[in-house]
């Protein structure tokens, strides 16, 4: 399926859910929106999704901000890694990240870091519970070592950044219809990204939507980002209490723009701060069964 205007525009009218239970479910709880934390720092590239001009809300925060509100969130958007002290991160929900590189130092974007405490205290709380929803560069942020074991972040996020060949157009299977936000999606669909090849999967993921690999230019020069077989796009997993969601799009401002995608993170957001119920029972091996295969 090819994501035209006009199939955007019925997603949209539809109410972007794909499900009716999932829409009573928003109706019944919007007198207690939940807060959610949208950190949006660069310690390397910036993104233009999330760059800001002066003052003014980058394109990713508003729309995450407006869908928010209209679905029973309370989005407070930003760069400053203090928000994540101990006596400040448990006001939040849940968290919401499109951001690159090391959090705990200035970085390109020189704003305030996040503390080695803050970073604690923030994996911490998904343990003990709060919802995490990350977008495309999520995965390229707290790196690991080349030797020895996965940072923390990478651990609970469910997988790792390895590099990415040139935006294209690339056919996304749906592993799990049933997920909130899904549906609308169909059983495949087509769509122009920035599309990341991953390594350092957990092997508990609940797989969503599959990177079609037989679909995509695999060979750019040296680059062979894709010359592997098809691997996770989209996941869920359970991280102690806390509820983790990744999707590999958004880098591009018509993706965020898309009101499908739009749709994905509502659900998103729904399932990782409890409000909705959803099977994420790990199925990576049987999906994506030759998802760790990758080149070095």
């Amino acid at each position: 399926m090819d994501l035209n205007r006009r199939q955007m525009l019925f997603a949209a009218g539809a109410g972007l859910l794909g499900s009716g239970s999932l829409s009573r479910a928003f109706a019944a709880d919007q007198g207690s929106p939940k807060k959610i934390l949208f950190f949006t720092k660069s310690s390397r590239f910036i993104h233009p999704v999330v760059q800001r001009k002066g003052d003014k809300l980058a394109l990713a925060e508003r729309i995450l901000t407006e869908i928010g509100k209209e679905h029973g969130f309370e989005v407070h958007a930003t760069k400053d890694g203090r928000e994540f002290e101990p006596d400040k991160i448990g006001q939040w929900d849940g968290f919401v990240f499109e951001t690159t590189g090391d959090l705990t130092v200035p970085g390109d974007d020189k704003s305030p870091p996040m503390s080695k405490e803050g970073k604690a205290a923030f994996l911490d709380a998904i343990r003990q519970g709060k919802g995490f929803v990350g977008m495309h560069c999520a995965t390229d942020t707290f790196h690991s070592p080349e030797k020895g074991p996965l940072d923390p972040y990478i651990e609970m996020i469910g997988g790792e950044f390895i590099v990415h060949g040139s935006q294209q157009k690339s056919r996304i299977v749906v592993a799990d219809p049933e997920f909130p936000g899904v549906k609308a999606f169909g059983s495949s669909f087509e769509i122009l990204d920035e599309w990341y090849a991953l390594k350092n999967f957990q092997d508990d993921l609940h797989v969503i939507l599959i990177q079609d690999t037989g679909t995509m230019e695999k060979t750019e020069g040296s680059n062979k980002a894709y010359d592997r077989p098809n691997f996770p796009e989209t996941w869920a997993r359970m991280h102690g209490k806390g509820r983790v969601f990744y999707t590999s799009m958004g880098h591009r401002e018509d993706v965020w723009e898309n009101p499908l995608y739009q749709g994905l993170l509502i659900g998103a957001l729904n399932w990782t701060t409890g409000r909705v119920e959803a099977s994420v029972e790990p199925n990576v091996t049987k999906v994506t069964p030759g998802y760790l295969k990758h080149p070095s």
